[in-house]
Protein backbone atom coordinates (compact mmCIF):
# COMPACT_ATOMS: atom_id res chain seq x y z
CA UNK A 1 0.00 0.00 0.00
CA UNK A 2 1.46 3.56 -1.04
CA UNK A 3 1.07 6.88 0.53
CA UNK A 4 -1.67 7.82 -1.53
CA UNK A 5 -3.67 7.87 1.16
CA UNK A 6 -4.52 11.40 2.98
CA UNK A 7 -4.66 10.16 6.61
CA UNK A 8 -2.77 9.16 9.93
CA UNK A 9 -4.04 5.87 10.04
CA UNK A 10 -7.21 4.04 9.33
CA UNK A 11 -8.54 -0.34 8.53
CA UNK A 12 -8.70 -2.59 6.17
CA UNK A 13 -11.26 -5.47 6.84
CA UNK A 14 -10.25 -8.70 5.14
CA UNK A 15 -13.00 -11.53 4.62
CA UNK A 16 -10.71 -14.37 2.88
CA UNK A 17 -12.99 -17.27 1.75
CA UNK A 18 -10.44 -17.76 -1.31
CA UNK A 19 -6.18 -17.51 -0.99
CA UNK A 20 -5.00 -14.28 -0.36
CA UNK A 21 -1.02 -14.45 -0.97
CA UNK A 22 1.36 -12.05 -2.37
CA UNK A 23 4.84 -10.66 -1.67
CA UNK A 24 4.97 -6.84 -1.23
CA UNK A 25 6.08 -3.97 1.25
CA UNK A 26 4.28 -0.43 1.91
CA UNK A 27 5.41 2.84 4.08
CA UNK A 28 2.97 2.57 6.61
CA UNK A 29 3.08 0.59 9.52
CA UNK A 30 0.50 -2.27 9.82
CA UNK A 31 -1.14 -4.21 12.59
CA UNK A 32 -3.36 -7.31 11.26
CA UNK A 33 -5.88 -8.90 13.90
CA UNK A 34 -7.42 -12.18 13.43
CA UNK A 35 -11.02 -11.72 14.34
CA UNK A 36 -11.67 -15.42 13.03
CA UNK A 37 -9.42 -18.47 11.49
CA UNK A 38 -5.48 -19.00 11.45
CA UNK A 39 -3.62 -15.92 10.01
CA UNK A 40 0.23 -15.97 8.89
CA UNK A 41 2.46 -13.97 7.04
CA UNK A 42 5.51 -14.74 5.84
CA UNK A 43 8.83 -12.18 6.03
CA UNK A 44 12.19 -13.49 4.10
CA UNK A 45 13.74 -14.96 7.20
CA UNK A 46 10.42 -16.01 9.62
CA UNK A 47 6.99 -17.77 9.05
CA UNK A 48 4.49 -15.79 11.22
CA UNK A 49 1.43 -17.48 12.51
CA UNK A 50 -1.41 -15.48 14.23
CA UNK A 51 -4.21 -17.58 15.47
CA UNK A 52 -7.27 -15.87 17.13
CA UNK A 53 -6.54 -13.37 19.45
CA UNK A 54 -3.43 -12.15 17.79
CA UNK A 55 -1.87 -9.70 15.49
CA UNK A 56 0.90 -9.49 13.60
CA UNK A 57 3.03 -6.19 13.82
CA UNK A 58 4.38 -5.22 10.29
CA UNK A 59 6.94 -2.42 10.61
CA UNK A 60 6.63 0.49 7.08
CA UNK A 61 9.11 -1.20 4.48
CA UNK A 62 8.99 -5.09 5.47
CA UNK A 63 8.86 -7.23 2.92
CA UNK A 64 5.91 -9.90 3.77
CA UNK A 65 2.90 -11.95 2.26
CA UNK A 66 -0.28 -12.99 4.12
CA UNK A 67 -1.72 -16.14 3.81
CA UNK A 68 -5.19 -15.47 4.61
CA UNK A 69 -8.23 -18.51 3.34
CA UNK A 70 -11.48 -18.79 5.77
CA UNK A 71 -10.10 -16.53 7.75
CA UNK A 72 -11.28 -13.04 8.82
CA UNK A 73 -9.05 -9.84 9.65
CA UNK A 74 -8.79 -6.56 10.69
CA UNK A 75 -5.52 -4.17 9.98
CA UNK A 76 -5.00 -0.92 11.26
CA UNK A 77 -2.52 0.91 9.18
CA UNK A 78 -0.42 3.68 10.98
CA UNK A 79 1.77 6.79 8.78
CA UNK A 80 5.81 6.71 10.38
CA UNK A 81 5.40 10.52 9.60
CA UNK A 82 2.50 10.96 12.34
CA UNK A 83 3.12 7.82 14.62
CA UNK A 84 6.39 7.12 16.02
CA UNK A 85 6.72 3.23 16.94
CA UNK A 86 9.76 1.90 17.74
CA UNK A 87 10.35 -1.63 16.65
CA UNK A 88 11.43 -2.34 13.65
CA UNK A 89 11.10 -6.41 12.63
CA UNK A 90 7.72 -7.70 12.41
CA UNK A 91 6.61 -9.98 15.40
CA UNK A 92 3.40 -11.16 16.89
CA UNK A 93 1.74 -10.05 20.04
CA UNK A 94 -1.31 -10.70 21.72
CA UNK A 95 -4.32 -8.84 21.62
CA UNK A 96 -6.24 -8.00 24.92
CA UNK A 97 -10.18 -7.39 25.17
CA UNK A 98 -9.11 -3.39 25.13
CA UNK A 99 -7.10 -3.64 21.99
CA UNK A 100 -9.48 -6.17 20.36
CA UNK A 101 -12.45 -3.54 21.00
CA UNK A 102 -10.83 -0.82 19.67
CA UNK A 103 -9.73 -2.36 16.50
CA UNK A 104 -13.04 -3.27 15.97
CA UNK A 105 -14.32 0.08 16.78
CA UNK A 106 -11.85 1.45 14.21
CA UNK A 107 -12.82 -0.21 11.34
CA UNK A 108 -15.05 3.11 11.04
CA UNK A 109 -12.18 4.91 9.78
CA UNK A 110 -11.17 2.93 6.60
CA UNK A 111 -7.59 4.37 5.36
CA UNK A 112 -8.86 5.11 2.39
CA UNK A 113 -11.61 7.96 3.37
CA UNK A 114 -11.06 11.35 2.02
CA UNK A 115 -9.49 13.40 5.28
CA UNK A 116 -9.29 12.93 9.22
CA UNK A 117 -10.99 14.34 11.66
CA UNK A 118 -10.50 15.51 15.58
CA UNK A 119 -12.02 12.31 16.69
CA UNK A 120 -10.52 9.78 14.19
CA UNK A 121 -6.87 11.57 15.54
CA UNK A 122 -7.66 11.21 19.29
CA UNK A 123 -8.38 7.47 18.53
CA UNK A 124 -5.53 6.18 16.95
CA UNK A 125 -3.34 8.27 19.14
CA UNK A 126 -4.84 6.11 21.68
CA UNK A 127 -4.87 3.10 19.72
CA UNK A 128 -1.10 3.50 18.63
CA UNK A 129 -0.31 3.76 22.18
CA UNK A 130 -1.87 0.46 23.18
CA UNK A 131 -0.31 -1.44 20.28
CA UNK A 132 3.62 -0.15 21.86
CA UNK A 133 2.25 -1.61 24.85
CA UNK A 134 1.87 -4.78 23.44
CA UNK A 135 4.62 -4.98 21.91
CA UNK A 136 6.69 -5.34 24.34
CA UNK A 137 5.19 -8.98 25.30
CA UNK A 138 5.94 -9.92 21.50
CA UNK A 139 4.39 -14.24 21.05
CA UNK A 140 6.82 -17.30 20.11
CA UNK A 141 4.14 -17.74 17.30
CA UNK A 142 6.58 -18.01 14.42
CA UNK A 143 8.61 -20.48 12.57
CA UNK A 144 12.43 -19.62 10.76
CA UNK A 145 12.50 -19.70 6.85
CA UNK A 146 15.32 -20.79 4.77
CA UNK A 147 16.55 -21.13 1.49
CA UNK A 148 18.48 -23.79 1.86
CA UNK A 149 17.35 -27.02 0.28
CA UNK A 150 17.76 -29.49 2.32
CA UNK A 151 16.43 -28.16 5.76
CA UNK A 152 13.56 -26.76 3.58
CA UNK A 153 12.44 -30.04 2.15
CA UNK A 154 12.62 -31.35 6.36
CA UNK A 155 10.67 -28.74 7.41
CA UNK A 156 8.23 -28.72 4.97
CA UNK A 157 7.58 -33.15 5.61
CA UNK A 158 7.67 -32.69 9.17
CA UNK A 159 4.57 -30.13 9.08
CA UNK A 160 3.03 -32.16 6.83
CA UNK A 161 3.44 -35.53 8.22
CA UNK A 162 2.88 -34.26 12.60
CA UNK A 163 0.95 -37.15 13.29
CA UNK A 164 3.72 -39.87 12.65
CA UNK A 165 6.77 -37.75 12.15
CA UNK A 166 9.97 -39.04 13.15
CA UNK A 167 14.10 -38.06 12.69
CA UNK A 168 13.97 -41.48 11.30
CA UNK A 169 10.78 -41.37 8.43
CA UNK A 170 12.18 -37.63 7.74
CA UNK A 171 15.33 -38.38 6.64
CA UNK A 172 14.16 -41.31 4.70
CA UNK A 173 12.04 -39.05 2.72
CA UNK A 174 14.74 -36.44 2.11
CA UNK A 175 17.26 -38.81 1.33
CA UNK A 176 20.05 -38.21 4.34
CA UNK A 177 20.70 -39.75 7.21
CA UNK A 178 20.13 -38.66 10.77
CA UNK A 179 23.62 -37.40 11.67
CA UNK A 180 23.29 -35.22 8.76
CA UNK A 181 19.53 -33.70 10.08
CA UNK A 182 20.97 -33.11 13.04
CA UNK A 183 23.87 -30.84 12.02
CA UNK A 184 22.31 -29.07 9.67
CA UNK A 185 19.31 -28.25 10.43
CA UNK A 186 21.21 -26.77 14.05
CA UNK A 187 23.53 -25.04 11.90
CA UNK A 188 21.58 -23.43 9.53
CA UNK A 189 18.16 -22.62 11.95
CA UNK A 190 19.87 -22.45 15.42
CA UNK A 191 18.06 -25.05 17.04
CA UNK A 192 17.42 -28.92 16.81
CA UNK A 193 15.13 -30.93 14.65
CA UNK A 194 13.43 -32.04 17.96
CA UNK A 195 12.96 -28.40 19.13
CA UNK A 196 11.67 -27.19 16.03
CA UNK A 197 9.20 -30.54 15.68
CA UNK A 198 7.76 -29.07 19.30
CA UNK A 199 7.09 -25.76 18.19
CA UNK A 200 5.58 -26.92 15.11
CA UNK A 201 3.12 -29.00 16.70
CA UNK A 202 2.24 -26.82 19.52
CA UNK A 203 1.27 -23.71 16.93
CA UNK A 204 -0.52 -26.12 14.86
CA UNK A 205 -2.63 -27.63 18.45
CA UNK A 206 -3.35 -23.91 19.01
CA UNK A 207 -5.14 -23.37 15.75
CA UNK A 208 -6.88 -26.55 16.30
CA UNK A 209 -8.29 -25.77 19.81
CA UNK A 210 -10.24 -23.06 17.87
CA UNK A 211 -12.49 -25.34 16.63
CA UNK A 212 -14.52 -26.39 19.46
CA UNK A 213 -16.12 -29.48 17.34
CA UNK A 214 -12.94 -31.55 18.02
CA UNK A 215 -12.20 -32.39 21.36
CA UNK A 216 -8.21 -32.14 22.86
CA UNK A 217 -7.75 -35.86 22.52
CA UNK A 218 -8.12 -35.60 18.70
CA UNK A 219 -5.94 -32.94 18.43
CA UNK A 220 -3.01 -34.39 20.54
CA UNK A 221 -3.38 -37.44 18.09
CA UNK A 222 -3.21 -35.10 15.07
CA UNK A 223 -0.16 -32.70 15.89
CA UNK A 224 1.44 -35.93 16.92
CA UNK A 225 1.42 -35.68 21.25
CA UNK A 226 -0.48 -39.22 21.13
CA UNK A 227 -2.60 -38.48 23.90
CA UNK A 228 -4.62 -35.33 25.78
CA UNK A 229 -2.69 -35.71 28.95
CA UNK A 230 1.08 -35.06 26.86
CA UNK A 231 -0.42 -32.17 24.79
CA UNK A 232 -1.48 -30.42 28.19
CA UNK A 233 1.64 -30.91 29.79
CA UNK A 234 3.71 -29.45 26.74
CA UNK A 235 0.98 -26.91 26.18
CA UNK A 236 0.91 -25.69 29.39
CA UNK A 237 4.79 -25.17 30.00
CA UNK A 238 4.69 -23.41 26.72
CA UNK A 239 1.68 -20.62 27.08
CA UNK A 240 1.01 -21.18 30.80
CA UNK A 241 -2.63 -22.20 30.55
CA UNK A 242 -4.18 -25.46 29.77
CA UNK A 243 -5.71 -26.65 25.77
CA UNK A 244 -8.94 -26.59 27.96
CA UNK A 245 -8.54 -23.44 29.41
CA UNK A 246 -6.85 -21.75 26.20
CA UNK A 247 -9.71 -23.14 23.88
CA UNK A 248 -12.76 -21.98 26.65
CA UNK A 249 -11.27 -18.33 26.50
CA UNK A 250 -10.76 -17.89 22.62
CA UNK A 251 -14.78 -19.28 22.53
CA UNK A 252 -15.25 -16.48 24.73
CA UNK A 253 -13.58 -14.01 22.85
CA UNK A 254 -15.20 -15.51 19.15
CA UNK A 255 -18.78 -14.65 20.67
CA UNK A 256 -17.63 -11.06 20.67
CA UNK A 257 -15.96 -10.85 17.94
CA UNK A 258 -18.32 -12.39 15.49
CA UNK A 259 -17.85 -10.66 12.39
CA UNK A 260 -21.35 -9.88 11.97
CA UNK A 261 -20.88 -7.47 14.68
CA UNK A 262 -18.07 -5.66 12.97
CA UNK A 263 -18.22 -1.74 12.12
CA UNK A 264 -17.88 -1.03 8.77
CA UNK A 265 -19.78 2.80 8.50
Amino acid sequence: MRRCVTVGAGTVEHRADELISYWHRHDLHEVEYAVSGLAEIRTPTTHYLMPPSYAAWVPAGVEHSPLLRNVTTIAVFFDPAVFDFPYSRAAVIPVPPVLREMMRYATRWPIGRGEDDAEADTFFKALAAVVRGQLAHEAPLSLPTTDDPVVRDVMAYTTDHLAEVTAARVCRAVGISERVLRRRFAAVLGQSWREYLRQVRLIRAMALLSTPTTSVGEIATEVGFGSASALARAFRAWTGESPSAYRDRWLTTAALDDPSHLTST
